[in-house]
């Protein structure tokens, strides 16, 4: 039978009320039989995650400082929880297994991970499914890296003959018996690997928003939710920090042909985003912009270099790439001319090392001018449809000129799947702006 894997965020789960309708999206559709739940979340602005109160307590034991008062708030929060759904449970055996494992072992790994395990007891009950400890079907090697295949299997052979199960995200277990987690965010990844074993149709992450925007709403006023997006697109806007989606979710999934639907709780009616593969047939969507998406990140420095007759000097570009390679920097984008060469790199990378690079680099090519420019924001216009679409860097120059933006850097992959703009730190919230305007608001 086709079966769906549903993850849910920490604001999904945040108290009793997410909680209920967490299980109507569930029971809404049978197909929805592995479920895989992060922490609870924040309830109000000021409200502090379950998994940062866990980092407390743990930091208190490691210190040797009593931490019950802390921990008590943590057992308020879940019991709070049961008792408002009306549950006939008790999680105290839980509770006093986790202090008494924070008093003798304080590992941060295991304290931040019995906020999913938690919640996922609760859920199972609520909903009256099966609940599967991550501890037991996620497998990591003794240096932390998962171990995907034997995961897999260990996921199947636990399923097996289960009619639905509720698997806590974020954590599993190495191959030495200690609980390890995915960095923040990974039940995202945990949703994706039981996609991957399970063959589910699709995979839904369902979270806060109604799908993946078009472009960040902190610059631009109401973006426009992306209908469909690429494996492809989504890793480039990634890249630039546009994302609902941890970046290791991605893999698994695609490897095995699965489609993501990022959903909103609150909103169950939206049809948010799909994530689907390249091949993806298009020909049904109904919204065609030129692009895909738009997002930008600060923080780039350009190493600016002119030699005469760079050109024709065999292995400049070696010599200079062999500089940063051994002060452990790796480049962003590196247009260049005839007798001209900038290479964008990551400015806390460069740092630190600055004068250092400098000095090798004259070293080892003798430019006729050296300089390195801060201040430098990249920023990503990425779709599918700009391949075959003219004059979309034309328009995107008009955008930058209308505006009075200098563009510092422009850059476009042999894919044509994205282009890539530097511009100053300052100009970066307008030059997004501008460019949603020209692509989005101008072809509705």
């Amino acid at each position: 039978m086709a079966n769906k894997v549903v993850k849910f965020g920490g604001s999904s789960l945040a108290d009793a009320n997410q909680f209920r309708k967490v299980a109507d999206i569930i029971k809404s559709d049978s197909k929805r039989i592995y479920v895989v739940p992060s922490a609870p979340g924040k309830r109000f602005s000021d409200d502090i995650k379950i998994t940062d109160m866990l980092y407390k307590c743990c930091e208190l034991a490691g210190s040797g400082v009593d931490f019950s008062e802390d921990f008590q708030i943590i057992k308020d929060r879940y019991n709070g929880i049961i008792s408002d759904l009306g549950i006939d449970m008790s999680l105290e055996d839980e509770f006093n297994a986790i202090a008494a494992e924070l008093k003798s072992r304080p590992a941060k790994d295991f304290a931040a991970s019995r906020g999913e395990y938690l919640n996922g007891k609760i859920l199972a009950k609520y909903l009256g499914y099966n609940f599967v400890d991550a501890a037991d079907v996620i497998i990591f090697d003794t240096k932390g890296s998962l171990l995907l295949e034997d995961t897999v299997k260990a996921v199947r052979e636990k399923l097996d003959g289960l009619e639905n199960a509720v698997i806590p995200g974020f954590y599993g277990k190495t191959t030495e018996g200690c609980i390890k987690t995915f960095s923040r965010g990974g039940s995202d990844v945990t949703g994706s690997i039981i996609a991957n074993a399970v063959r589910a149709e699709i995979y839904e992450n369902w979270t806060d928003v109604s799908g993946f925007l078009v472009a960040d709403p902190r610059i631009v006023e109401n973006p426009d939710v992306i209908e469909t997006i690429t494996y492809r697109e989504l890793r480039e806007l990634a890249y630039m920090g546009a994302s609902v989606l941890h970046e290791d979710a991605i893999f698994p999934v695609r490897s095995a042909g699965i489609p993501i639907n990022i959903r909103n709780t609150n909103r169950p009616q939206d049809a948010g985003t799909m994530i689907v593969a390249n091949d993806y047939d298009f020909s049904k969507e109904s919204l065609c912009h030129t692009i895909t998406g738009i997002a930008g990140r600060k923080g780039f420095s350009t190493i600016n270099i002119e030699k005469a007759m760079m050109n024709s000097e065999t292995g400049f570009g070696m010599k200079v790439l062999k500089v940063l390679f051994d002060h452990g920097i790796s480049f962003e984008h590196m247009p260049s001319g005839i007798d001209t060469m900038s290479i964008t790199v990551d400015s806390s990378k460069l740092d630190p090392v600055r004068e250092e690079v400098l000095a090798d680099i004259r070293k080892a090519v003798n430019p006729d001018h050296l300089e390195i420019e801060d201040g430098i924001a990249i920023l990503a216009v990425v779709g599918r449809r700009m391949k075959n679409t003219r004059g979309t860097v034309a328009r995107i120059f008009a955008a930058m000129a209308h505006a009075r933006i200098n563009v510092k850097m422009i850059d476009q992959g042999s894919s044509e799947l994205n282009v890539i703009i530097g511009v100053s730190e300052h100009d970066l919230p307008e030059a997004i702006r501008r460019i949603y305007d020209m692509f989005i608001n101008s072809e509705k």
